[in-house]
């Protein structure tokens, strides 16, 4: 089986939410665990967080690209603020050192089974990429269509 979607969203706090509903939504009707499908919600809700909050001024909005192929789910959200430091991954600090609002790279990594973490070619922004494999409930009717 394979599904792809995008989304463009507002940088605004309500985007969030449904980001997140639309996930939950695909991820149901696929016949995703609902464990896992939870897990890919949360993670997907903190990386809107992060664009919303740091998204930069020269966009007003941020993208959404989610696929599903074969049992991985691949998650993209990519802004149009100031990117990552030097391009690279930020160092993932001790959990003591964290500062308040902090954990949401951490946590995205802790519910994915890859987190990926960059800037756009270019242009910088933001990228964060995680994937997660799936698992299946017995009613999975897409999958048995595939």
């Amino acid at each position: 089986m394979s599904i792809w979607w995008s989304l463009q969203l507002r940088r605004e706090a309500a985007s969030v939410p449904l980001a997140r509903r639309l996930l939950l939504g695909a991820m149901e009707t696929a016949g995703v665990d609902a464990d896992i499908s939870h897990e890919l919600s949360v993670a997907l809700s903190e990386a809107c967080a992060n664009a919303v909050q740091h998204g930069g001024d020269r966009s007003e909005v941020y993208r959404v690209t989610a696929s599903i192929l074969g049992d991985m789910c691949r998650i993209e959200v990519t802004d149009c603020g100031p990117g990552f430091p030097d391009g690279a991954a930020v160092p993932m600090a001790e959990p003591r050192e964290l500062l308040p609002g902090g954990r949401g790279l951490r946590l995205i990594e802790a519910l994915s089974d890859r987190l990926r973490i960059g800037n756009q070619p270019g242009s910088g922004g933001a990228v964060v990429t995680f994937d997660k494999i799936l698992k299946w409930r017995e009613d999975a009717a897409l999958l048995r269509a595939s």
